[in-house]
């Protein structure tokens, strides 16, 4: 979302992604918005999250696919190499890809889960839905080998550089794949700031990425990671709830306030803003990334 002033004619658009609360704070869709005056912008990303060059469009080949949890898959794929853009994967943390289906012109987005590397490597942390026909495909069809084109990256959910406040990171199910691209960084940056991952599911079964959590811990000595379930078994020592819920305890006479990173679906969005702006979090500090129906 971007902030105005000025005149714009918002057309049809889903308020899962822009809420009648942010409508009246300011706030816009770009994608949707038809300028009616002369405008000025705000947007919550800086200059480098704008791409100026057509979007890169490449071929890569499965290199891994494993169960993450209950109801989740890891899908690993390696860039093959192109005379334009030689191997490198090259994004910003918290950037997301959109993957075609193997012989269809079907495309879904992914976030990354990995950090920018010269070796072509793209990790995702993927939902299995039901009826869908990319999650039927990752569930039932996939093999090492087969060969997915990839359109990206994409997406303005970014770090703040600029902001030198604690960072809080928000994540329900596979959400947390942008949040581990962000902490991976910072660990490879020795950013030595107060960090916070409140990373929920459904049930311990839908746990994953647990290893990948405890090396990060190991690597960035400031970061507290608080696993949530919201309707544990009997013998869980974790928190019981939702990561907002967790949230806003933590939250409670902190001062001065994190920034805060979410990202899940559309419930955790709206919950984790209302908290946050109730416990006295600037508006422009909070930054979401909201799962959206295909």
């Amino acid at each position: 979302m971007t902030r105005k002033t000025g005149v714009v004619a918002l057309g049809p658009h889903n308020k899962a992604a822009l809420t009648d609360v942010d409508r009246a704070a300011g706030d816009i869709l770009l994608c949707r918005a038809k300028a009616c005056s002369d405008l000025e912008l705000t947007a919550p990303f800086d200059k480098a999250a704008i791409g100026f060059s057509p979007m890169p469009e490449r071929s890569a080949r499965v290199t891994e696919i494993s169960p993450a949890g209950a109801g989740a898959v890891r899908l690993v794929l390696q860039y093959e190499d192109d005379p334009t853009h030689g191997r490198a994967t090259e994004f910003i943390p918290g950037q997301f890809m959109e993957l075609t289906l193997p012989g269809t012109s079907i495309t879904r987005a992914y976030s990354l889960a990995n950090t920018p590397n010269w070796d072509g490597t793209l990790e995702f942390l993927i939902r299995l839905h039901p009826q869908g026909v990319f999650s039927a495909y990752l569930k039932n069809e996939a093999k090492i080998g087969d060969s997915i084109f990839v359109e990206g990256p994409q997406g303005s959910f970014t770090a703040d550089e600029a902001s030198h406040a604690a960072r809080w990171f928000v994540a329900g199910g596979t959400g947390v794949a942008p949040m581990l691209s962000m902490l991976r960084q910072m660990a490879e940056f020795g950013d030595a700031r107060d960090a916070r991952l409140f990373f929920g599911v459904n049930t311990q079964e839908e746990l994953f990425a647990l290893d990948a959590i405890e090396d990060l811990k190991k690597t960035l000595p400031h970061l507290a990671a608080t696993l949530c379930v919201w309707k544990p078994a009997p013998g869980w020592t974790g928190f019981e709830g939702t990561p907002a819920d967790a949230l806003a305890a933590a939250l409670r006479g902190e001062s001065p306030h994190p920034d805060i990173y979410v990202c899940g679906p559309p419930a955790l969005i709206e919950a984790t803003e209302a908290l946050s702006l109730s416990a006295g979090v600037a508006r422009d500090r909070i930054f979401s990334e909201q799962f959206s129906p295909a």
